[in-house]
Formats: C-alpha cells, structure tokens, sequence
C-alpha cells in the first residue's frame, strides 16, 4: 500500500543515546542530541528523520565453501538519515531542541533542519516518482535510508529475521539464516 509521509515542523533531540536496531547482524545507533524530526502519514507517526553523530554497523560476510567472502559494513553517520518503522522507542527518548542543539549540527533555526527533514524524505521517497513523499512501507519491520557520496541513498530494510541491504552496487540480503551477496563481480549464497 502506498502512503503520503510528510515531515513535521517542529524539532527534537534525543536526550540520551539510542540504539534505532540491534541483531547478531549489526546495529544503527545515534548518540545524545541527535536531532529528529517526525515523519508522519495522516495523523500516524512513522518514522525520524535524524541528525546527529551515530553509526551503522553491518556483518555482510558470506560463509561459503571455499571461505568467507564480503566484509563487514562500518559507517559513520553524520549527514539526516531516514528511518520509517516503529517509533515508540525514540519517541520516549526525545526532548525539545533548543537554539544550541541546532548550531552544534550546522543550522540557524528550526526551520532550516525541517526544510532539510523534509527534503530528504521527498528525495528518498520520490526517487524517479512525481509526487510528494509517497512509498510503499508496510506497518511491520523498518527501513533506514543514508545519504552516500555518490548521491544514492543506501538502504537498510529490516523485517523479523529477514534483512536487505543495498549500498551502490553491493546487494546483501539474509533471511532465516541464509545468506547472499551480490557486487559487480559475484554472486554468492
């Protein structure tokens, strides 16, 4: 089903670090005074937008026969990531953002962090599509999406025990155990 995210105006910081989502596979973490801004879908709260110091963490390391192909994911993230999925935890973490919180990320104001909330969501959604904010997310599991250097966002789809990540040409996907790894050289399960 497809639905219409929006950003909101107002902006929050978390008070203490958060961890967005940890498995034995890895882990999206975001320090004390990220700042946030909600993605809501009609009056449901769905997601953040997030700005602070934080990291991603990732094992795309493939056991085969022959050995271990791949390597683990480490990023730094300190550009606004997205992250639509549950959002109760983070809600539970936030406070109001003050003038400071916002100079310490590089912005004057408010409304400068929601423009730039409310820009990522519409270039991360809209990737080819004409109107604003729409995706196809279900209710269950979670989606991250961060801005690279090369201007396409990866991507991090989580569900139960099933995971997809895709960064440029790397495509690595488990489910139930079962793992595969996809890069412009090789394919390999």
């Amino acid at each position: 089903m497809w639905h219409e995210y929006e950003a909101s105006d107002s902006v929050f910081k978390t008070k203490e670090p958060l961890t967005l989502w940890k498995t034995d596979q890895g882990f999206v973490e975001v320090g004390k005074d990220t700042l946030a801004v909600a993605v809501k879908s009609g009056e449901k709260q769905k997601g953040f937008v997030l700005h602070g110091q934080g990291k991603l963490v990732l094992d795309t390391i493939v056991e085969t026969e022959s050995g271990a192909v791949g390597e683990p994911v480490e990023k730094e993230l300190s550009k606004p990531f997205l992250m639509l999925g549950e959002t109760e935890q983070v809600q539970q973490c936030l406070g109001e953002a003050i003038s400071e919180d916002l100079a310490k990320m590089g912005y004057k104001s408010n409304n400068e962090f929601a423009d730039k909330a409310k820009d990522l969501l519409e270039r991360s959604l809209n990737k080819g599509r004409t109107s604003s904010g729409s995706c196809c997310h279900h209710s269950e599991g979670s989606v991250f999406i961060f801005p690279n250097e090369t201007g396409e966002p990866d991507v991090l789809i989580l569900h139960d025990s099933k995971l997809i990540y895709k960064s440029g040409s790397l495509v690595f996907m488990l489910n139930d155990g079962k793992a595969m790894l996809k890069s412009p050289m090789r394919v390999v399960m």
